[in-house]
């Protein structure tokens, strides 16, 4: 193999496989002497792979860890992989995947041969992903376009639906992506209404970059995630949450966002308190799910709607009961009348 490039490429996809490689197989697999292979490991290393050595019988050459992460090469099924990987984890606001994700999303959606990207696609469209989250999905290809334009700070047209319905079209300098565990938001200053705006990318449409580049300015507070904090904080009155469960703390942990963490006080029964800026709607809901057995003791707010969430739901539950009951009796009466016919 006398093209350099191309033989740097695959040694290094050879190297990239979990196992130690002789000299000789090396150079035999890629048809040229043990002096050639010598020579393109020192490239690899110039070129930041850290390439280990060992010397023997049984010695040869494996790629380590390094003080940095250099370029990996992934074959077909490792790229589709990673990418239906990060769309699924990237679509659904679980907690702890940040903008990093969606940042590696894009540039591998980016250098992806159509091939892959169909295949990508069309295996993501033929599952259902089964997951705990709350926030309502967001399409990959959305969050990656915002991501791009975030990256090289080009200017962002997307339509736009506010929580009141209204739907309308922006133009804005893009900042930041910001998980917040539920839900995507982006960090942009408007460029119609000359201020800085949130908006959840949920609804957020056709997103689309328009090329003309800008210098980011500066936020009023701090950086993206303490400005979406107080922006939140602002839009959502917070509540002071107290609330007992008649089960362990690691129990209610497990069944619980990681910023509400209750605290044990027996070795079956724990406590929450905190000041969020959850709606009751949620709390109520997220409550529910734990499965065991609480008390609200604040605020009222909550008391009451998970009341009237209650009551709802023993009404739905009673007018089920009767309607089976109802259909059960009309079958038992036809079948009585046909054995008496016959």
């Amino acid at each position: 193999m006398t093209d350099t490039p191309a033989r740097l490429l695959n040694l290094l996809s050879l190297l990239q496989t979990p196992r130690e490689w002789p000299g000789s197989e090396l150079a035999e697999r890629l048809s040229v002497s043990a002096r050639t292979i010598r020579r393109d490991i020192d490239r690899l290393r110039e070129l930041g792979y850290p390439v280990e050595a060992t010397k023997g019988a049984v010695g040869g050459y494996r790629l380590v860890a390094g003080t940095a992460m250099p370029p990996l090469l992934l074959d077909d099924e490792e790229a589709v992989a990673i990418a239906v990987g990060l769309r699924a984890g990237a679509g659904h606001a679980i907690e702890g995947v940040e903008e990093a994700s969606v940042r590696a999303l894009a540039k591998l959606e980016q250098v992806l041969p159509s091939r892959l990207r169909h295949r990508v696609s069309t295996l993501q469209n033929a599952t259902i992903p089964l997951t705990r989250g709350d926030g309502a999905t967001v399409a990959p290809s959305t969050l990656t376009a915002l991501a791009g334009a975030v990256t090289a700070q080009e200017r962002l047209r997307f339509g736009y639906r506010a929580g009141d319905g209204t739907e309308s079209r922006r133009l804005v300098e893009p900042y930041r992506l910001v998980s917040t565990g539920r839900r995507w938001y982006l960090v942009a200053y408007d460029m119609e209404r000359e201020d800085w705006r949130t908006f959840r990318v949920d609804r957020v449409s056709d997103p689309f970059a328009t090329g003309a580049r800008f210098t980011p300015r500066e936020l009023p507070a701090g950086g993206a995630a303490e400005y979406m904090t107080r922006s939140m904080s602002r839009a959502q009155p917070e509540l002071d949450l107290d609330v007992t469960f008649d089960a362990p703390a690691d129990f209610v942990a497990a069944r619980l966002p990681a910023h509400l963490t209750p605290t044990p006080t027996g070795a079956t029964t724990c406590r929450l308190r905190t000041r969020t800026a959850d709606s009751t709607e949620w709390l109520a809901i997220r409550l529910a799910l734990v499965d065991a057995p609480f008390t609200i003791h604040a605020p009222s707010s909550l008391t009451t709607y998970a009341k009237d969430l209650g009551a709802r739901l023993s009404a739905a539950a009673a007018k089920a009961a009767t309607t089976t009951t109802t259909a059960t009796t009309a079958t038992t009466a036809t079948t009585a009348t046909t054995a008496t016919t016959g």
